[in-house]
Protein backbone atom coordinates (compact mmCIF):
# COMPACT_ATOMS: atom_id res chain seq x y z
CA UNK A 1 0.00 0.00 0.00
CA UNK A 2 1.26 3.48 -0.58
CA UNK A 3 1.35 4.34 2.47
CA UNK A 4 1.87 1.40 4.48
CA UNK A 5 -0.60 -1.15 6.14
CA UNK A 6 -0.65 0.49 9.34
CA UNK A 7 -2.63 4.38 10.56
CA UNK A 8 -0.55 7.15 12.29
CA UNK A 9 -1.84 5.98 15.91
CA UNK A 10 -0.55 2.60 15.37
CA UNK A 11 2.54 3.34 14.05
CA UNK A 12 3.60 5.99 16.93
CA UNK A 13 2.76 3.81 19.85
CA UNK A 14 5.16 1.66 21.86
CA UNK A 15 4.72 -1.57 23.49
CA UNK A 16 4.37 -2.03 26.93
CA UNK A 17 7.53 -2.29 28.47
CA UNK A 18 6.66 -4.28 31.55
CA UNK A 19 4.84 -6.76 29.87
CA UNK A 20 7.77 -6.94 27.28
CA UNK A 21 10.17 -7.44 30.28
CA UNK A 22 7.71 -10.25 31.88
CA UNK A 23 6.86 -12.52 28.64
CA UNK A 24 11.01 -12.24 27.64
CA UNK A 25 11.17 -13.65 31.41
CA UNK A 26 8.35 -16.13 31.26
CA UNK A 27 9.73 -17.49 27.80
CA UNK A 28 13.25 -17.82 29.54
CA UNK A 29 12.25 -19.87 32.20
CA UNK A 30 9.67 -22.26 30.00
CA UNK A 31 13.23 -22.78 27.69
CA UNK A 32 14.61 -24.26 30.84
CA UNK A 33 16.98 -21.05 32.04
CA UNK A 34 16.74 -20.16 36.06
CA UNK A 35 15.22 -16.61 35.62
CA UNK A 36 14.79 -14.42 38.90
CA UNK A 37 11.60 -12.33 37.61
CA UNK A 38 11.28 -8.71 39.35
CA UNK A 39 9.22 -7.79 36.27
CA UNK A 40 5.47 -8.51 37.22
CA UNK A 41 3.07 -6.07 38.07
CA UNK A 42 0.68 -8.32 39.32
CA UNK A 43 0.18 -10.60 42.90
CA UNK A 44 1.34 -13.82 42.75
CA UNK A 45 -1.52 -14.76 44.92
CA UNK A 46 -4.54 -16.49 43.91
CA UNK A 47 -8.02 -14.86 43.55
CA UNK A 48 -10.13 -15.19 46.79
CA UNK A 49 -11.89 -18.37 46.96
CA UNK A 50 -15.25 -17.07 47.58
CA UNK A 51 -14.67 -14.46 44.69
CA UNK A 52 -14.17 -17.51 42.51
CA UNK A 53 -17.42 -19.44 43.41
CA UNK A 54 -19.56 -16.14 43.03
CA UNK A 55 -18.22 -15.68 38.86
CA UNK A 56 -18.27 -19.59 38.54
CA UNK A 57 -21.91 -19.76 39.81
CA UNK A 58 -22.89 -16.56 38.05
CA UNK A 59 -21.21 -18.69 34.41
CA UNK A 60 -23.28 -21.59 35.47
CA UNK A 61 -26.19 -20.06 36.05
CA UNK A 62 -25.83 -18.76 32.75
CA UNK A 63 -25.19 -14.71 32.89
CA UNK A 64 -23.12 -15.31 30.16
CA UNK A 65 -24.83 -12.50 27.77
CA UNK A 66 -24.56 -9.30 27.29
CA UNK A 67 -24.55 -6.58 29.81
CA UNK A 68 -25.06 -2.33 29.93
CA UNK A 69 -21.82 -1.35 28.81
CA UNK A 70 -21.63 0.72 32.13
CA UNK A 71 -21.61 -2.51 34.07
CA UNK A 72 -24.27 -4.83 35.79
CA UNK A 73 -26.86 -2.59 37.94
CA UNK A 74 -26.13 -4.22 41.47
CA UNK A 75 -22.22 -4.03 41.14
CA UNK A 76 -22.60 -0.21 40.30
CA UNK A 77 -24.52 0.13 43.15
CA UNK A 78 -22.48 -1.36 45.58
CA UNK A 79 -19.53 0.85 44.32
CA UNK A 80 -21.61 3.62 44.60
CA UNK A 81 -22.33 3.08 47.70
CA UNK A 82 -18.71 2.36 48.57
CA UNK A 83 -17.73 5.82 46.95
CA UNK A 84 -20.17 7.70 48.96
CA UNK A 85 -18.97 6.37 52.41
CA UNK A 86 -15.66 7.27 50.97
CA UNK A 87 -17.06 10.81 50.27
CA UNK A 88 -15.56 10.77 46.43
CA UNK A 89 -19.47 10.91 46.22
CA UNK A 90 -21.76 12.95 47.14
CA UNK A 91 -24.84 10.18 47.49
CA UNK A 92 -24.47 7.11 45.99
CA UNK A 93 -25.74 8.15 42.19
CA UNK A 94 -24.78 4.50 40.27
CA UNK A 95 -24.71 6.87 36.94
CA UNK A 96 -21.53 7.81 38.09
CA UNK A 97 -19.76 4.58 37.96
CA UNK A 98 -18.60 2.92 35.02
CA UNK A 99 -17.07 -0.76 35.40
CA UNK A 100 -14.46 -1.56 32.20
CA UNK A 101 -12.78 -4.37 31.38
CA UNK A 102 -9.78 -3.02 33.14
CA UNK A 103 -8.16 0.06 35.34
CA UNK A 104 -5.72 0.36 32.24
CA UNK A 105 -8.75 1.01 30.17
CA UNK A 106 -10.73 2.87 32.31
CA UNK A 107 -7.53 5.21 32.28
CA UNK A 108 -7.48 5.70 28.74
CA UNK A 109 -11.44 5.81 28.25
CA UNK A 110 -10.98 9.10 30.93
CA UNK A 111 -8.60 10.67 28.45
CA UNK A 112 -10.18 10.13 25.72
CA UNK A 113 -13.67 11.37 26.69
CA UNK A 114 -11.71 14.35 27.93
CA UNK A 115 -8.46 15.70 26.03
CA UNK A 116 -7.76 15.90 22.27
CA UNK A 117 -5.74 17.54 19.82
CA UNK A 118 -4.01 20.74 21.42
CA UNK A 119 -4.47 19.72 24.70
CA UNK A 120 -1.60 18.92 26.88
CA UNK A 121 -2.03 16.40 30.07
CA UNK A 122 0.67 16.90 32.77
CA UNK A 123 2.22 13.76 33.67
CA UNK A 124 4.73 13.59 36.80
CA UNK A 125 7.56 11.44 36.52
CA UNK A 126 8.10 8.50 37.57
CA UNK A 127 5.06 7.54 35.79
CA UNK A 128 3.28 4.15 34.77
CA UNK A 129 3.94 3.42 31.31
CA UNK A 130 1.08 3.43 29.63
CA UNK A 131 0.02 7.14 30.15
CA UNK A 132 2.32 8.40 27.89
CA UNK A 133 0.99 6.53 25.18
CA UNK A 134 -2.99 6.95 26.13
CA UNK A 135 -2.56 10.58 26.05
CA UNK A 136 -0.68 10.47 22.76
CA UNK A 137 -3.91 7.93 20.91
CA UNK A 138 -5.96 10.70 22.69
CA UNK A 139 -3.97 13.29 20.13
CA UNK A 140 -3.21 15.58 22.88
CA UNK A 141 0.18 15.97 23.94
CA UNK A 142 2.02 14.85 26.96
CA UNK A 143 4.09 17.68 29.41
CA UNK A 144 6.13 15.42 31.74
CA UNK A 145 7.17 17.06 35.05
CA UNK A 146 10.10 14.95 36.89
CA UNK A 147 10.12 14.03 40.48
CA UNK A 148 13.28 12.44 42.00
CA UNK A 149 13.90 10.52 45.12
CA UNK A 150 15.34 13.41 46.72
CA UNK A 151 11.57 14.40 47.11
CA UNK A 152 10.52 11.25 47.47
CA UNK A 153 9.01 10.83 43.91
CA UNK A 154 6.65 13.42 44.35
CA UNK A 155 5.72 16.31 42.55
CA UNK A 156 5.37 19.81 43.82
CA UNK A 157 2.63 22.12 43.38
CA UNK A 158 4.91 24.98 42.45
CA UNK A 159 6.35 22.53 39.71
CA UNK A 160 2.95 22.06 38.42
CA UNK A 161 2.54 25.41 38.56
CA UNK A 162 5.17 25.93 36.37
CA UNK A 163 3.83 23.46 33.90
CA UNK A 164 0.80 25.01 32.72
CA UNK A 165 0.18 26.69 29.82
CA UNK A 166 -3.14 27.99 28.52
CA UNK A 167 -3.67 23.92 26.88
CA UNK A 168 -3.41 21.89 30.34
CA UNK A 169 -6.42 20.34 30.65
CA UNK A 170 -5.61 17.66 33.05
CA UNK A 171 -3.00 16.27 35.50
CA UNK A 172 -2.80 12.60 36.06
CA UNK A 173 -1.95 11.64 39.75
CA UNK A 174 -1.24 8.32 40.86
CA UNK A 175 -1.17 7.67 44.47
CA UNK A 176 0.18 4.71 45.64
CA UNK A 177 2.36 4.81 42.97
CA UNK A 178 3.56 2.81 40.22
CA UNK A 179 7.06 2.53 39.52
CA UNK A 180 8.04 4.25 43.37
CA UNK A 181 5.65 2.60 45.92
CA UNK A 182 5.21 6.63 46.63
CA UNK A 183 2.27 8.19 48.48
CA UNK A 184 1.01 11.47 48.59
CA UNK A 185 0.17 12.88 52.26
CA UNK A 186 -3.12 14.35 52.32
CA UNK A 187 -1.82 18.32 52.71
CA UNK A 188 -0.12 17.60 49.53
CA UNK A 189 -3.30 16.29 47.63
CA UNK A 190 -4.62 19.41 49.02
CA UNK A 191 -2.78 21.61 47.54
CA UNK A 192 -2.69 20.09 44.41
CA UNK A 193 -6.16 19.83 44.17
CA UNK A 194 -6.87 23.44 45.32
CA UNK A 195 -4.11 24.46 41.93
CA UNK A 196 -6.39 22.58 39.40
CA UNK A 197 -9.34 24.10 41.12
CA UNK A 198 -7.77 27.35 40.86
CA UNK A 199 -6.53 26.98 37.18
CA UNK A 200 -9.64 24.98 35.76
CA UNK A 201 -8.05 21.78 34.89
CA UNK A 202 -8.76 18.01 35.72
CA UNK A 203 -7.10 15.61 37.92
CA UNK A 204 -7.41 12.00 36.90
CA UNK A 205 -6.77 9.77 39.92
CA UNK A 206 -5.77 6.62 39.32
CA UNK A 207 -6.18 4.46 42.87
CA UNK A 208 -5.26 1.00 41.49
CA UNK A 209 -3.28 0.59 44.13
CA UNK A 210 -5.05 1.85 47.00
CA UNK A 211 -5.71 -0.56 49.64
CA UNK A 212 -2.04 -1.88 49.19
CA UNK A 213 -0.10 0.45 52.17
CA UNK A 214 2.46 -0.37 54.50
CA UNK A 215 3.78 1.37 58.16
CA UNK A 216 0.45 2.43 59.03
CA UNK A 217 0.25 4.99 55.80
CA UNK A 218 -3.02 6.32 54.13
CA UNK A 219 -4.54 6.48 51.08
CA UNK A 220 -5.70 9.84 50.60
CA UNK A 221 -8.87 10.42 47.74
CA UNK A 222 -9.00 14.14 45.87
CA UNK A 223 -12.43 13.63 44.37
CA UNK A 224 -13.32 13.61 48.51
CA UNK A 225 -12.04 16.98 48.80
CA UNK A 226 -14.80 18.66 48.57
CA UNK A 227 -17.94 19.43 45.54
CA UNK A 228 -15.55 21.34 43.26
CA UNK A 229 -13.11 18.65 43.62
CA UNK A 230 -15.51 15.79 43.19
CA UNK A 231 -16.63 17.96 39.87
CA UNK A 232 -12.94 17.92 38.51
CA UNK A 233 -11.73 14.37 39.75
CA UNK A 234 -11.73 11.56 37.61
CA UNK A 235 -11.42 8.40 39.94
CA UNK A 236 -9.90 5.22 38.38
CA UNK A 237 -9.13 1.99 40.16
CA UNK A 238 -10.39 -1.94 39.72
CA UNK A 239 -9.96 -4.90 40.64
CA UNK A 240 -6.53 -6.07 39.73
CA UNK A 241 -4.29 -5.38 42.09
CA UNK A 242 -6.24 -5.67 45.59
CA UNK A 243 -7.68 -8.64 45.49
CA UNK A 244 -5.23 -10.48 42.85
CA UNK A 245 -8.13 -10.66 39.43
CA UNK A 246 -5.74 -8.91 36.94
CA UNK A 247 -6.23 -11.18 34.29
CA UNK A 248 -10.17 -11.11 35.08
CA UNK A 249 -9.93 -7.96 33.51
CA UNK A 250 -12.33 -5.28 35.80
CA UNK A 251 -11.80 -2.12 36.11
CA UNK A 252 -14.08 1.15 37.32
CA UNK A 253 -14.32 4.74 37.03
CA UNK A 254 -16.11 7.25 38.88
CA UNK A 255 -16.67 11.04 37.60
CA UNK A 256 -19.09 13.77 37.30
CA UNK A 257 -22.69 12.58 35.50
CA UNK A 258 -21.53 14.63 32.07
CA UNK A 259 -18.15 12.45 32.08
CA UNK A 260 -18.96 9.18 33.53
CA UNK A 261 -21.58 9.17 30.50
CA UNK A 262 -19.12 9.94 27.85
CA UNK A 263 -16.97 7.35 29.00
CA UNK A 264 -19.54 5.09 28.84
CA UNK A 265 -20.77 5.68 25.32
CA UNK A 266 -17.08 5.38 24.02
CA UNK A 267 -17.49 1.87 25.88
CA UNK A 268 -20.38 0.69 24.34
CA UNK A 269 -18.54 1.62 20.91
CA UNK A 270 -15.34 -0.35 21.69
CA UNK A 271 -15.21 -3.14 24.10
CA UNK A 272 -19.14 -3.04 24.66
CA UNK A 273 -19.13 -4.20 28.48
CA UNK A 274 -17.11 -6.16 30.79
CA UNK A 275 -17.43 -9.95 31.24
CA UNK A 276 -20.87 -10.22 32.48
CA UNK A 277 -20.09 -13.33 34.92
CA UNK A 278 -16.56 -11.99 35.95
CA UNK A 279 -18.76 -8.90 37.09
CA UNK A 280 -20.85 -11.20 39.34
CA UNK A 281 -17.26 -12.21 41.33
CA UNK A 282 -16.44 -8.69 42.07
CA UNK A 283 -20.00 -7.82 43.00
CA UNK A 284 -19.47 -10.45 45.49
CA UNK A 285 -16.04 -8.92 47.10
CA UNK A 286 -18.23 -5.99 47.26
CA UNK A 287 -21.09 -7.61 48.95
CA UNK A 288 -18.55 -9.54 51.21
CA UNK A 289 -16.26 -6.13 51.87
CA UNK A 290 -14.94 -7.61 55.15
CA UNK A 291 -14.40 -11.12 53.87
CA UNK A 292 -12.28 -9.85 51.05
CA UNK A 293 -10.55 -7.15 53.17
CA UNK A 294 -9.64 -10.01 55.59
CA UNK A 295 -8.09 -12.05 52.50
CA UNK A 296 -6.20 -8.43 51.26
CA UNK A 297 -4.71 -8.59 55.03
CA UNK A 298 -2.91 -11.65 55.09
CA UNK A 299 -1.61 -11.25 51.66
CA UNK A 300 -0.74 -7.69 52.78
CA UNK A 301 1.71 -9.67 55.48
CA UNK A 302 3.53 -11.43 52.84
CA UNK A 303 4.65 -8.23 50.63
CA UNK A 304 5.43 -6.05 53.95
CA UNK A 305 8.28 -9.06 54.42
CA UNK A 306 8.91 -8.93 51.23
CA UNK A 307 9.43 -5.91 50.60
CA UNK A 308 11.48 -5.01 53.66
CA UNK A 309 13.94 -7.76 52.80
CA UNK A 310 14.26 -6.39 49.67
CA UNK A 311 14.87 -3.16 50.45
CA UNK A 312 17.04 -4.12 53.04
CA UNK A 313 19.20 -6.20 50.31
CA UNK A 314 19.41 -3.44 48.37
CA UNK A 315 20.83 -0.98 50.48
CA UNK A 316 23.70 -3.24 51.11
CA UNK A 317 24.53 -2.48 47.57
CA UNK A 318 27.34 -0.06 47.29
CA UNK A 319 26.31 2.29 44.77
CA UNK A 320 22.60 1.91 45.29
CA UNK A 321 20.19 4.06 47.12
CA UNK A 322 16.56 3.07 47.27
CA UNK A 323 13.51 4.94 49.27
CA UNK A 324 11.51 2.83 51.36
CA UNK A 325 7.83 2.40 48.85
CA UNK A 326 5.00 2.91 51.54
CA UNK A 327 2.44 0.85 48.71
CA UNK A 328 2.02 -1.35 45.58
CA UNK A 329 4.56 -3.90 45.49
CA UNK A 330 7.91 -2.16 43.97
CA UNK A 331 10.88 -0.57 44.61
CA UNK A 332 12.37 1.86 42.61
CA UNK A 333 16.47 1.56 43.28
CA UNK A 334 18.56 4.53 42.27
CA UNK A 335 21.46 2.74 40.33
CA UNK A 336 22.85 5.81 38.59
CA UNK A 337 26.30 5.86 40.76
CA UNK A 338 27.34 2.83 39.34
CA UNK A 339 27.77 4.20 35.61
CA UNK A 340 25.31 2.49 33.87
CA UNK A 341 22.05 3.57 32.41
CA UNK A 342 19.49 1.93 33.02
CA UNK A 343 18.56 0.34 29.90
CA UNK A 344 22.09 -1.25 29.76
CA UNK A 345 21.90 -2.08 33.66
CA UNK A 346 18.28 -4.36 33.27
CA UNK A 347 19.56 -5.56 29.81
CA UNK A 348 22.87 -6.81 31.16
CA UNK A 349 21.78 -7.95 34.66
CA UNK A 350 19.21 -10.47 32.77
CA UNK A 351 21.77 -11.62 29.89
CA UNK A 352 24.27 -11.42 32.60
CA UNK A 353 22.53 -13.09 35.93
CA UNK A 354 19.38 -13.80 34.44
CA UNK A 355 17.75 -11.56 36.53
CA UNK A 356 14.52 -9.50 35.38
CA UNK A 357 14.26 -6.22 36.54
CA UNK A 358 12.48 -3.09 34.22
CA UNK A 359 14.61 0.34 33.14
CA UNK A 360 13.34 3.29 34.56
CA UNK A 361 13.83 4.67 31.32
CA UNK A 362 10.36 2.92 30.45
CA UNK A 363 9.16 5.14 33.45
CA UNK A 364 10.73 8.49 32.59
CA UNK A 365 13.53 7.84 34.92
CA UNK A 366 17.02 6.93 33.45
CA UNK A 367 18.84 6.04 36.43
CA UNK A 368 16.69 3.95 37.98
CA UNK A 369 14.99 0.34 37.89
CA UNK A 370 11.92 -0.92 39.05
CA UNK A 371 11.96 -4.23 41.16
CA UNK A 372 8.04 -5.76 42.09
CA UNK A 373 7.79 -7.97 45.14
CA UNK A 374 5.19 -9.76 44.24
CA UNK A 375 7.24 -12.78 43.81
CA UNK A 376 8.10 -15.53 46.18
CA UNK A 377 10.88 -15.33 48.95
CA UNK A 378 13.19 -17.39 47.52
CA UNK A 379 13.22 -15.76 43.87
CA UNK A 380 13.76 -12.55 46.45
CA UNK A 381 16.43 -14.03 47.96
CA UNK A 382 18.47 -15.62 45.18
CA UNK A 383 17.92 -12.47 43.06
CA UNK A 384 19.25 -10.08 45.17
CA UNK A 385 22.32 -12.68 45.47
CA UNK A 386 22.45 -12.42 41.83
CA UNK A 387 22.23 -8.13 41.82
CA UNK A 388 24.74 -7.62 44.66
CA UNK A 389 27.35 -9.82 42.69
CA UNK A 390 26.49 -8.10 39.67
CA UNK A 391 26.49 -4.63 40.80
CA UNK A 392 30.13 -5.36 42.21
CA UNK A 393 31.66 -6.65 39.06
CA UNK A 394 30.89 -3.93 36.91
Amino acid sequence: MKNGYLSQWARNVSPSPTLAVDSKAKAMKAAGEDVCGFGAGEPDFDTPSFIKEASAKALAEGKTKYAPASGIPPLREALAERYAALGVLSEPSPGQVVVSPGGKYSCYLAILATCGPGDEVIIPAPYWVSYPEMVKLAGATSRVVFAGDEQGFKVTPAQIEDALTPSTRMLILNSPSNPTGCLYEKAEMEAIVELACRHDFLVMSDEIYEYLLYDGAEHHRPASFGPEASERVITVSGFSKTFSMTGWRLGTLVANPEISKAVADLQSQTSSNATTFAQYGALEAMLGWDRAMDAVSEMLVHFDRRRLNLLEGLEAIEGVSCQRAQGAFYLFPNVSALGLGSEEFSTRLLEERKVAVVSGHAFGADGYVRLSYATSDEVIEKGLSRIQDFCREI
